[in-house]
């Protein structure tokens, strides 16, 4: 089974712990809607971008959570 997850970052590349913890999700668009719903939170518990992976593979990102950033 494919597990899709989020890597949570700081600006500078650190990682984070994510403020909501995700589950792993077995579609894109699950791990996508859960991010949507998110990232408010995982911005003000001090997560500044996140990258999604299918299992190992770096699907993209670096995806910035602030609002005012494309």
């Amino acid at each position: 089974m494919t597990a899709w997850t989020w890597r949570f970052e700081k600006a500078d590349g650190a990682e984070v712990q994510p403020a909501v913890t995700p589950e792993e999700f077995t579609t894109q668009g699950d791990a996508e809607s859960w991010i949507g719903e998110h990232w408010r939170e995982l911005l003000d518990g001090g997560a500044d971008r996140v990258w999604l992976y299918e299992d190992s593979t770096k699907i993209y990102g670096p995806m910035s959570l602030h609002a005012d950033e494309s």
